[in-house]
């Protein structure tokens, strides 16, 4: 069972003395969608991982969902837990709120890793992310869940049944309607305020993405990096949006070998 502070779920774990790494899941996930990548991370770093408002364990404001209150929920577990600062890992929403966490604090920001999320899109793109808003606002999360299923995950991977699959799908279908459907409208059109910031995000960077990531495409992944001077991109072949629960290990990897980079730097 996760702890809780200030009505936000959180898992801690990891070395006292080690520097800390925070993952922030997607939309309608919970943190327990980073369990290998804490297991694993938590042998060097200490390691925390944490509902976003209304998900999971965690309890929502009563005014509507935005970038900037997901920032200022990540500020306030920060300070309840006196760490000072951290390398933020992203997800899809999480890649979004990760970067507008790294513009509005700067200096609690030690490094950032942006996995599958979005960046400035076309017209017609725009336009069908919207729509799955008010589908999602009409019908609840389970209104466009089969479509995102298979945009996901790769035919092979829903062919074998993977537990994973439908511990997404339970993930997904216990959403409260309004919150989902709130955060899913953050995902939409959110993306305006953190493209082209006015001040560039400085924290080392590394920016990866799936080769069939529709949603967080290539190309997406490239513009990101092209706005964070020194950043990495990687693009994973073959996968799609939820490549990382897939083939965890090669996102963990990439994840360990830029950290690890990271410390060497500044040693």
């Amino acid at each position: 069972m996760p702890d809780i502070l200030n009505g936000t779920a959180y898992s801690l774990s990891g070395p006292e003395n080690g520097s800390v790494v925070t993952l922030i899941h997607g939309l309608g996930m919970n943190y327990k969608m980073w369990r290998d990548f804490q297991v694993t991370l938590a042998d060097r770093y200490q390691v925390l991982s944490y509902d976003i408002l209304g998900h999971g364990g965690s309890s929502r404001p009563d005014e509507p969902l935005s970038l900037r209150l997901f920032s200022d929920q990540l500020r306030e577990l920060l300070d309840e837990l006196r760490i000072d600062r951290c390398a933020v890992v992203g997800f899809s929403l999480g890649g979004m709120i990760n970067r507008r966490f790294a513009m509005d604090h700067p200096e609690r920001t030690s490094a950032l890793v942006i996995l599958n999320s979005p960046h400035e899109r076309s017209i017609e793109a725009q336009q069908l992310v919207e729509q799955r808003a008010r589908d999602t606002a009409s019908g609840g999360p389970a209104a466009t869940l089969d479509a995102s299923i298979e945009r996901w995950f790769t035919p092979q991977f829903l062919a074998s049944n993977d537990p994973v699959i439908d511990k997404v799908r339970t993930w997904i279908l216990g959403n409260d309607p309004r919150t989902f459907t709130e955060a899913r409208q953050v995902l939409a059109s959110g993306v305006t305020e953190i493209i082209r910031p006015p001040q560039p995000i400085e924290a080392p960077t590394l920016v990866m993405t799936c080769e069939n990531d529709s949603g967080s495409s290539p190309e997406m992944t490239y513009a990101i990096s092209r706005e964070i001077a020194g950043s990495r991109a990687v693009v994973i072949p073959d996968l799609q949006h939820m490549g990382l629960s897939e083939q965890p290990e090669t996102f963990i990897c990439e994840i360990l070998e830029f950290l690890q980079t990271i410390e060497s730097k500044s040693a």
